[in-house]
C-alpha cells in the first residue's frame, strides 16, 4: 500500500516562503509522477503543480507560474513544492498525489494515491 506523508506547512506573512515536503513509499519512486493540489473551504480541490516520473517537465497553472516551483529527489523518495510570494488566496489544505500512469494529469479525479494534507496558511 502506497502512502504519501506532507510536511512543512505552516502561519507565514503574506510575501513570505514555505516548502513543502511529502515522502512516498512506494517503491520505485519513480514509478510515479507526483502532483501537489490544494482545497480552501466551500471550494473544489485545485491543481497547483505536478512533475514528471524523473523531474524532467514540470507543470503548473497561471495562479502559482513563477510563485511556486514542484521539484523531486528520487533517491530520497521526496517531492517538493516550493512557494514563494505567497498571497492570502493561497491559503489551503495542501495535498501531494501520486499516479503510476505516466502521464501528469491537472485534476484529482485520475491520481489513485493521496496524503492527509497540511495547512498553509497565509496572512495578510
Amino acid at each position: 500500500q502506497v502512502q504519501l506523508v506532507e510536511s512543512g506547512g505552516g502561519l507565514v506573512q503574506a510575501g513570505g516562503s514555505l516548502r513543502l515536503s511529502c515522502v512516498n513509499s512506494g517503491r520505485p519512486f519513480s514509478k510515479y509522477v507526483m502532483g501537489w493540489f490544494r482545497q480552501a473551504p466551500g471550494k473544489e480541490r485545485e491543481f497547483v503543480a505536478g512533475i514528471t516520473n524523473y523531474g524532467t517537465k514540470t507543470y503548473y497553472p497561471d495562479s502559482v507560474k513563477g510563485r511556486f516551483t514542484i521539484s523531486r529527489d528520487n533517491t530520497k523518495n521526496t517531492v517538493y513544492l516550493q512557494m514563494n510570494s505567497l498571497k492570502p488566496e493561497d491559503t489551503a489544505v495542501y495535498y501531494c498525489a501520486a499516479d503510476d500512469s505516466g502521464v501528469v494529469l491537472t485534476t484529482a479525479a485520475p491520481y489513485d494515491y493521496w496524503g492527509q494534507g497540511t495547512q498553509v496558511t497565509v496572512s495578510s
